[in-house]
Parts: structure tokens; sequence; C-alpha cells
């Protein structure tokens, strides 16, 4: 849907999005402040599955006892959940964490790869972190491209050792958002602005590399990983609800 109807249904689909939406952070007693934000991620499949970007995955103390978990923000308080990594997708910048106790309520995946150039859509997550509290942010996007994460080197003499390791990797295609996404924003659905569907998962960090090194400033060009491989990922770790 586009035009001033989806236009009057994103509210509504944002009040819909908005409990499934969480942050990604560590809690570490000792430290002050305690809970330390990392990224943004989402519920799926069961309501105790997060997916959120595996560039973002921190590397814990665990010998402090430094602990990974979802952060859900309440004004100025925030409640943590612990999280164990039942799975990692590092080609396609994805991870899969898993909750336990009570489900969140979940999102739907687009399990039928329907995105097309030209739609309208929007992201939730939580582009400055806690510094404001934890309160989701939608942005408007529009997919601009279905592209190749990895482009072929035009002359033998700009390949380098990273550039020979990507091109040994099998090419995907990746949504180019005309939208502008912040550090915080990794991790967030992608979503239809009418009926919530999840198209994909917010990446900057891992694809701005390739796709914006040349960029000194923020170009209103963000990157998503098609929801696809949420599935795969889902359905390699025996979770399919």
């Amino acid at each position: 849907m586009t035009g001033p109807a989806a236009q009057a249904a994103l509210p509504e689909t944002i009040a819909a999005v908005k409990p499934s939406v969480v942050g990604i952070g560590t809690m570490l007693r000792t430290r002050s402040p305690a809970i330390v934000f990392v990224a943004t991620g989402f519920v799926v499949g069961d309501g105790l599955s997060v997916i959120t970007n595996a560039h973002a995955l921190p590397d814990l103390d665990v010998a402090s006892m430094e602990v990974l978990g979802i952060v859900i923000g309440h004004g100025n308080r925030f409640d943590f959940r612990p999280t164990t990594v039942a799975a990692v997708d590092r080609e396609h910048d994805i991870a899969l964490l898993r909750l336990s106790g009570t489900p969140l309520p979940p999102l739907r995946l687009d399990t039928a790869d329907s995105a097309a150039e030209g739609q309208a859509l929007a992201f939730t997550g939580f582009p400055l972190g806690m510094a404001l509290g934890l309160t989701p942010v939608t942005h408007r996007a529009t997919l601009s491209a279905i592209t190749p994460v990895m482009l072929p080197s035009i002359s033998a003499r700009r390949l380098d050792a990273r550039a020979i390791t990507q091109l040994q990797r099998q090419p995907f295609a990746i949504f180019q958002l005309d939208g502008t996404a912040y550090p915080g924003n990794s991790g967030s659905p992608v979503y239809d602005p009418d009926s919530g569907l999840v198209y994909g998962v917010l990446n900057m960090t891992a694809l701005k590399a390739q796709k914006e090194g040349a960029l000194s400033s923020p170009s209103g060009i963000s990157y998503a990983i098609p929801a696809r491989y949420v599935q795969q990922l889902l359905q390699q770790s025996a979770i399919t609800k």
C-alpha cells in the first residue's frame, strides 16, 4: 500500500511493532552504568528468539560475569533479560539470541521474498541508544535498490587481500534504502508500514565499510539484510514457529 492510506496506517503499525523491538546490551553489576547498550534487536518465531546484527555482538568479560541480554525500556527505567547466542550467520551479519521465561510478541517475517524496488518501508530502533532513555524511534525509508553486496573489482591492480576474500564468497543481494540510520539502529526491523511484515534487518557498520567507505559523512543511504536469511537461520536452528 502506498500514498495517504499507508501514511494513515503507519501509526497503528508502529504501535503494534514497538513491543517486539528491544535493545541489545550487556550487564555487569560492578560497572557504572551496569547496563550498556550495543544495538537494536527484534523478536521473531516463538517469542523467545531475538534477531540482531552479528557485528554488534560484544566480546564479553566472562571473568567478571558480564552477561549479554535484551534491554526493555520504560522511560528511564530498564528491564534486562539475559540471553544466549543460539546461532550466528557472519556472512549475512545476523545473529539469533534466545530468551528464557515469558515470550514476547513476535514480528512476522516476509518468507515470500516479496520486497520490490520503490516500496515504502519503515524501521524502528534505538538510534541514540540509552542516551535519552530507551525509547523506540521510527524512520521512513524507500527501497531504492536490490543490489549485490559485493561488486567485482574493475582492475586487478585494485585487488587486495580483503577484496580477494570477498570475491571468493558467494555474493548475495541486499536492500539499499533511501533513509538515514545511526549506529544504534543496527539490527532494527525493516517492515511494511501498513502490515508490519518484516522485509529485512537494518545493517550499517559492516556494509558501510564496503559500500560507503569513501564518504566522510552520512549519506542518507542505509542497507538491510533480506528477511529470508533470518528465516534460514531459524530453520537451521530448528526454530520454525
